[in-house]
């Protein structure tokens, strides 16, 4: 069966999870109970939060009803509060702008920040776990700084600076050896169901873009002997070894013109099919390569892109060579992370602009710091930051603008007055909340469509059954988890990472939704932000007890011949769900490049004392371009 571009439009649904039954989780019942005590005003400390998390249901409340249409009565609010900033969106780009704004207009500038979602810091969200005595800390999305030395400006290193971040000293806290010191590599999970047999293949030999792993210590096997080990027809690992150690000009006969455009608007997997000439089992191994890096899986990934992942088939094909700037990109090691991710950034951000949240106050400090919710958004405090509160109207007034927001707590309508205003929300929805804004440009911040992501963070009993396999991280074709791995190594301050295989440690998995329908979609009807939505609305519809199951069942089959039991093994689950992650990015796919810059540039234009930030104002999915755009809109609104 393949989805068309018509089923996309008409709504149809397709249940990857069909007639599966929930399992009790053995903590679940208490960790309801623990989850309501947390979320009372005394005890607000979300990022101990288990189940499901990111963008939950109640996050989603207000947008929801605002996007389907549902009238509210703005305009017989009384104004309760003015500001001279207000701020829609506390993730990175929404917290730099607040910050920079204040170092400009001084202490006793008065800021709103508002968001929809019960803790600050958007895709950057802290994982915090308390198990046996010992605090064990993830990320829940936005991970790592994205190779800061090809990548950031001046400003953007400036900023992290004034912060208290040196991206040096970060990257010292990274330990690359750990793993391989412990003779573990890469692998392969090849599942029953699609190969035949539940088998984790050890020693994978490729690189990958932006490693954290040094190149001479990845401990792979040849090729030969690494694919050999592949439960496959023999005639298929051939092929598969022969893409991979001696390709051929599979685009024999055309110009260079003609494969610059070949590489540039057909996908992976066209390419490996009409090209390379693999059969279906041989792609297989390909289908999970790109969900997490990209998003998408390789059916809806350009050559040119899958080139730039250092996926293979592209050596001989004499096609111009990548930028420098390019290649120092993807080559640029991925080490300048904190052990809670993003998050730590954001809590930096949130302690300059309270200072009262927390005693603590440098990076090393914030990382292991417990925060005092309470004081986020105290009456008297100069700065505020509403969780639970969700922009649905703005408009422009005389010096100033109207910003009105449900609040998720007494579910009551609220408005304010500020002289400028940010948002720093997801682009795609503010066509929604300013409608007064010309259609052109409601269109074309429309076409922001944000990708879907889910990072879930699995807290296990030990790791011996990694040091059995050999691997710290376990690729998945096909599956719904594509990359499984041990927490990275990080060590900051007073919080020490997980040394000890036969101790609890952070297992993280991550999935890209758009792949739920991987091999019923028709890539030349259905684009990428049509995929986004339908994987979105079906993810909507999946309840934790569906997503459970589905990481039990994979972990089982992948760990359970090195001794792994689900249901003793598992002691803690957090699942963050982002229906709305990844800013879109240019697809040569499906897009132009000439249109693409001229959408984004009239999507951000200011709007009277109202501009426009985020990663989605730039169509890229990193934390600088967060900071990047936000001291953008600052100046669009001449601060």
């Amino acid at each position: 069966m393949k989805v068309t571009r018509r089923d996309f439009l008409n709504g149809i649904a397709v249940s990857v999870v069909a007639g599966m039954s929930p399992i009790q989780l053995l903590y679940g019942a208490e960790a309801t109970k623990i989850n309501a005590r947390i979320l009372q005003d005394d005890n607000f400390y979300p990022p101990v939060l288990t189940g499901l998390r990111g963008s939950d249901n109640k996050s989603y409340e207000f947008a929801h009803l605002l996007r389907d249409g549902e009238t509210f009565d703005y305009k017989s609010l009384p104004i309760e509060e003015s500001y001279d900033l207000v701020v829609v969106g506390a993730g990175i780009s929404g917290l730099c702008a607040a910050c920079v704004f204040r170092d400009k207009a001084g202490k006793d500038a008065k800021i709103l920040v508002l968001d929809n979602h019960d803790d600050f810091g958007g895709h950057a969200r802290r994982n915090e776990f308390h198990i046996q005595d010992t605090t064990i800390l993830s990320y829940g999305g936005s991970e790592s700084l994205q190779s800061p030395k090809a990548l950031y400006s001046k400003e953007v290193v400036q900023f992290l600076a004034s912060l208290g971040i040196n991206i040096d000293k970060l990257a010292k806290s990274f330990d690359v050896n750990f793993y391989p010191d412990l003779k573990l590599g890469r692998g392969v999970y090849f599942n029953k169901k699609d190969f035949g047999v539940d088998k984790v293949v050890s020693g994978n030999p490729r690189r990958i873009i932006s490693d954290d792993i040094p190149p001479n210590r990845i401990n792979g096997r040849s090729y030969e002997d690494f694919i050999n080990d592949f439960p496959m027809p023999d005639s298929d690992k051939k092929a598969l070894l022969e893409l991979h150690t001696n390709p051929k000009d599979y685009l024999h006969g055309m110009s260079k013109k003609e494969r610059v455009k070949y590489v540039e608007t057909q996908s992976y997997r066209n390419f490996l099919r009409d090209k390379v000439g693999l059969s279906e089992i041989a792609i297989a191994f390909f289908e999970g390569m790109t969900d997490d890096f990209l998003a998408l899986g390789i059916d809806s990934v350009s050559c040119e892109d899958a080139r730039g992942s250092f996926l293979p088939g592209f050596d001989n094909l004499k096609l111009p060579p990548l930028s420098k700037e390019a290649e120092a990109e993807i080559s640029e090691p991925y080490i300048y992370h904190f052990p809670d991710g993003n998050a730590t950034i954001t809590r930096l951000m949130v302690k300059k602009l309270i200072p009262d949240i927390t005693q603590s106050s440098s990076p090393e400090d914030i990382v292991s710091a417990m925060f005092d919710y309470n004081k986020l958004d105290m009456p008297e405090s100069n700065v505020k930051i509403r969780l639970q509160s969700t922009a649905i109207h703005a408009a422009n007034v005389q010096n100033g603008a109207i910003v009105t927001y449900a609040n998720g707590k007494d579910k009551k309508l609220h408005k304010v007055f500020a002289k400028k205003v940010i948002m720093a929300n997801y682009n795609s929805m503010i066509p929604y909340i300013i409608p007064d804004m010309s259609q052109i440009q409601k269109d074309s911040l429309g076409k922001a469509v944000k990708t879907p992501l889910i990072h879930t963070n699995i807290i296990m009993r030990n790791w011996q059954p990694f040091i059995k396999l050999g691997v710290h991280e376990i690729y998945s074709p096909r599956m719904f988890y594509a990359r499984t791995k041990l927490d990275y190594p990080v060590d900051i301050g007073t919080y020490k990472h997980p040394r000890d295989p036969n101790k609890p440690v952070c297992l993280h998995m991550v999935s890209a939704p758009t792949t739920l329908n991987r091999g019923m979609i028709d890539g030349s009807e259905v684009d990428a932000r049509e995929q986004a939505r339908f994987a979105r609305h079906q993810l909507f519809n999946m309840p934790f007890t569906e997503h459970e199951e589905i990481l039990r069942k994979q972990l089982q089959g992948m760990l359970g011949g090195a001794g792994f039991k689900h249901d003793k093994d598992i002691l803690a689950i957090t699942l963050n769900r982002w229906g709305h992650c990844y800013a879109y990015n240019f697809n040569s796919l499906y897009d132009d490049k000439k249109e693409s810059e001229k959408i984004i540039k009239q999507a951000r234009k200011p709007f009277g004392n109202i501009a426009i930030a985020n990663s989605d104002s730039d169509w890229s999915a990193y934390a600088h371009t967060a900071i990047e755009q936000a001291l953008r809109a600052l100046k669009d609104l001449k601060i």
